[in-house]
């Protein structure tokens, strides 16, 4: 791979940060447009296979240690790396500044020793299958051995959400093995703080070494095709859009494995009991514009088509009060948000002139927006934007879900019992409490799999 360095560079006016294994890379500058990032070396951004990685023989709770440590340096932000970060990622986007600055606020969450404990344990069945051979007695009784064994990982995250980045690196910190992030081009700051941030706390340790983050134009084959290779990496980690997915299989091949976080939407099923007293209606409301507003509406687990037990004078009233409910502040949400684009606004006037077969509350402004219709709208509701189809029996809206369906949010509980395997057949991942949306417990399943698990590189001693 020599000779494989690229070196354009420019002034710029925001400049990005990349980190090369486990240090801040000081390469001269490439002009990317809208900002500058140091030119990319692609020989470093690998780990030969002829010697294992920094951390493979790490301890678990050696590393569990320091990344509690580095999650109170988050909390504290001691060295000023996450305000550095906030302050250039707040003029370039989509989410407000004050989404934001909380959702930065709670990156430290991530490095709570329960949950790290729960994944480890949930996932994995304990400790022992990472720090050595785990002994297995077979239905012959011989015995036999396995471990998960460290793996080397490239990582597309996502930038819809900071946690995506401090999800990745605490995954990947737990493996024990290499990782190389690629940044995405919506978040181009949060990964590489978290990373520096782990660097200050234990300067030169083996799972800081271990990590590289660096930007390059997703699907520029002169840095993929080199990188996208067995010989370098197991396994290609990639959220994102059907783009991105699509162009990370292109590389997929023996002994080069895809883990896709896919592009998803998500729903949610209005039992009629929520019509039982104006209390339990308000409830719901709120509920359903919580999971409606998530990132302001820019995560998978956001809620865009919301299915109401009943009459259309029962949906109107709940529309009514979902978009009331839609601009009110949450932690992950503002009160407003960008106005509706021009094509959307265009298809609901439509809309607004088929009353009363539709109806629609709410205006232009970002501070959100219901429509009622007799069938889910045929485009995709987006930027605090509600579709609520009225339907006889909450089962008949389990028709409107699919695979590419991750949540569903259910008022009230009591109902999700008889809904759920209906759901699961139908290729949904998560059913939970309507208002319960956001957030992924550690430990559960994400997008049907355990992410720990698919990760690790299993191996047998028999």
């Amino acid at each position: 791979m020599s000779g494989t360095t690229l070196d354009d560079t420019a002034a710029g006016s925001v400049a990005v940060v990349h980190v090369v294994r486990g240090e801040v890379d000081e390469s001269p500058p490439r002009d990317l447009g809208r900002f500058t990032a140091p030119a990319l070396d692609l020989d470093r951004l690998v780990w030969p296979r002829t010697e294992p990685g920094p951390a493979f023989h790490v301890p678990v709770a050696e590393i569990v240690d320091l990344l509690v440590e580095t999650g109170e340096a988050l909390k504290a932000d001691r060295e000023g790396l996450l305000a550095e970060a906030l302050d250039r990622m707040i003029p370039v986007s989509p989410l407000p500044a004050e989404v934001l600055e909380r959702a930065y606020a709670v990156l430290w969450r991530s490095f709570r020793r329960p949950s790290l404990y729960a994944q480890i344990d949930l996932e994995l069945g304990g400790a022992d299958v990472l720090d050595g051979w785990r002994e297995v007695r077979l239905p012959d009784d011989r015995l036999a051995a396995t471990r998960a064994f460290p793996p080397r990982l490239v990582h597309i995250i996502a930038g819809n959400a900071p946690g995506v980045a401090a999800m990745s690196v605490v995954r990947g910190a737990l493996t024990k093995g290499v990782n190389l992030l690629k940044l995405p081009s919506n978040d181009l700051f949060t990964a590489t703080a978290i990373l520096r941030t782990m660097a200050a706390v234990a300067p030169g340790h083996p799972v800081v070494r271990s990590f590289s983050a660096v930007y390059w134009r997703g699907g520029d084959e002169a840095v993929e095709s080199v990188l996208f290779r067995p010989q370098f990496f197991d396994k290609l980690v990639a959220w994102g859009g059907e783009a991105t997915i699509r162009g990370a299989l292109r590389y997929v091949g023996p002994g080069f494995e895809l883990v896709s976080f896919d592009p998803k939407t998500s729903i949610s099923l209005i039992g009629r009991e929520a019509f039982e007293s104006p209390e339990a209606l308000a409830r719901a409301a709120d509920a359903g514009a919580a999971d409606a507003t998530f990132f302001n509406q820019q995560a998978c687990v956001a809620s865009r088509f919301q299915f109401v037990e009943g009459s259309w004078d029962d949906a109107d009233r709940y529309a009514a009060l979902l978009c009331e409910r839609l601009g009110v502040a949450r932690e992950f949400s503002s009160a407003g948000g960008p106005r509706v684009a021009a094509e959307l606004r265009e298809e609901i006037d439509v809309l607004r002139s088929l009353a009363p077969e539709y109806r629609v509350w709410g205006g232009y402004d970002g501070r959100g927006l219901v429509i009622r219709s007799p069938e889910p709208v045929d485009f995709h509701p987006d930027g605090k934007i509600v579709d609520v189809v009225p339907v006889g029996a909450l089962s008949e809206a389990v028709a409107h879900a699919g695979v590419a369906t991750q949540t569903v949010g259910v008022y009230p509980d009591t109902r999700k019992a008889e809904l759920r395997d209906a759901l699961a057949c139908a290729g949904v991942q998560r059913v939970v409490s309507l208002g319960g949306a956001g957030g992924m417990p550690p430990g559960l399943s994400h997008d049907g799999f355990y992410p720990l698990q698919r990760l690790m590189r299993w191996v047998n001693d028999e």
